[in-house]
């Protein structure tokens, strides 16, 4: 039995395939720690979620605008067979049915000024917006001949200017409205759509053919995006700011000639005209929801701390391997013993490198949370490997390659558009320097 478990402890210690096998086998198992790990990240990043969201809801949320738009109601008929009983026929009664038309600017002309502000619960940071948004144009009549709508059914008097938004808590001035020579204050309207309405009457006599010039200023907080909705048969939009991380989105973009980023903020403009979009000038009877067709600009936070960590410990695997493999060749190399332990231990330390990352980044930026937890683990797994490898060369090896790995992944998540081209040659490159490393193995031993 003796000479059995002897003989067994000896295929161990010189066979390169249980050398592997076992190396093999700890990283499957050094998987469990590092999963609890990329866990924890996750939890931590949806934690700042939830207090960003919190933060953005006192100060104000995402904001979508449109308007202004003139409501007029009219009537129609319904006619209805009522049976009299005394001629024994039926009698047409005709029952007035009321509707409204919505009816859209010619002009549309925009300027948005945003002013940014963090701010900031615990350790967590939101950024939020102020904007300074001046709207004016004209409407060029009221043509009810689509509907064949007669004069004298048409509720003139009753006339009412609407603005929609998404984000009425974030108003911070009374709005009004310059018509011609008229000022109308808005007061909010109640409605059931995602929009919500201000709204006023107007007491101004106007009829089909009646042009009607405006303008009008909001003040609003909002944080994350700013939209319009191009409601003029020409909507012409400016936008100023001083973030530097803007990203356009929406059903239209901005004129690539004028826009213009810089680290001190961004200028953007925008032309959309009726044929740009899939809705006319006027409505009847009901305003659609026009939402899909609103364009703007999102303010981003470039990848944040939980996110550069998050990518990094998707890398754990590929770190944890590496490393592992380079003291397997070191021991196959130099016959030198390294015990299954052993080799755990230096997994577990690389492990620890992304509880470190996550804790530090929450107080530091990314690059020092990197730098500290990267020096710390790369420090202790060099002098640990000086007491198991005995002489120097091989713990400047171990040092040396376990820099170049950790600056390696460092460059990958700095990048964006290039991160997969320059992973992909580094991981080439890594490839053909162990090709070649292990020529010098002998594998008869195995």
């Amino acid at each position: 039995m003796e000479t059995k478990r002897s003989r067994i402890g000896n295929w161990f210690k010189t066979s390169i395939s249980a050398r592997m096998l076992i190396v093999g086998f700890i990283l499957v198992i050094l998987l469990i720690p590092l999963s609890f790990v990329k866990d924890l990240i996750r939890e931590r990043g949806y934690r700042q979620t939830e207090v960003i969201q919190e933060i953005n809801q006192k100060w104000g949320n995402q904001v979508t605008l449109y308007g202004p738009i003139i409501k007029i109601p009219y009537k129609t008929y319904k006619e209805e067979k009522v049976f009299d009983p005394n001629s024994k026929t039926y009698i047409k009664t005709f029952e007035d049915v009321f509707h409204d038309a919505y009816f859209f600017p010619e002009n549309l002309d925009i300027n948005a000024q945003i002013d940014t502000e963090s701010l900031e619960r615990g350790i967590y940071e939101s950024v939020v917006y102020t904007s300074d948004i001046h709207l004016k144009g004209n409407f060029q009549g009221f043509d009810f001949s689509a509907e064949e709508i007669p004069e004298q059914d048409i509720f003139w008097n009753k006339a009412t200017v609407l603005m929609k938004t998404s984000n009425l808590k974030g108003i911070r001035n009374e709005i009004s409205i310059q018509l011609d020579t008229s000022q109308v204050n808005l007061k909010p309207l109640f409605d059931d759509q995602a929009m919500s309405t201000l709204s006023s009457n107007f007491l101004k006599n106007i009829k089909n053919d009646t042009e009607l010039a405006f303008s009008m200023d909001i003040k609003i907080n909002g944080s994350e995006r700013l939209q319009f909705i191009p409601v003029g048969r020409e909507t012409l939009v400016n936008m100023k700011s001083d973030w530097h991380s803007p990203s356009f989105n929406g059903n239209f973009l901005p004129d690539d000639k004028t826009k213009k980023i810089s680290k001190n903020g961004f200028e953007a403009n925008w032309k959309v005209l009726e044929t740009n979009r899939q809705f006319g000038q006027q409505f009847f009877d009901r305003l659609p929801s026009l939402s899909a067709f609103s364009f703007g600009t999102n303010l981003i936070i470039p990848v944040d701390d939980y996110q550069k960590t998050e990518r990094t410990s998707k890398y754990g695997l590929m770190i944890i391997g590496l490393t592992l493999l380079v003291f397997l060749l070191i021991q196959i190399i130099s016959k030198i013993d390294i015990h299954p332990f052993q080799y755990l231990m230096i997994g577990l330390a690389l492990v620890m490198f992304y509880t470190l990352l996550i804790s530090i980044s929450e107080h530091q930026n990314y690059l020092k949370a990197y730098l500290i937890a990267g020096s710390a683990v790369i420090g202790l797994i060099t002098i640990y490997s000086r007491t198991i490898l005995k002489n120097i060369k091989f713990p400047l090896l171990v040092f040396s390659s376990m820099t170049a790995l950790y600056a390696f992944i460092f460059v990958i998540i700095q990048l964006e558009n290039y991160a997969l081209l320059v992973g992909s040659i580094g991981l080439f490159v890594i490839l053909a320097i162990i090709m070649f490393a292990s020529k010098k193995i002998d594998w008869n031993q195995s």
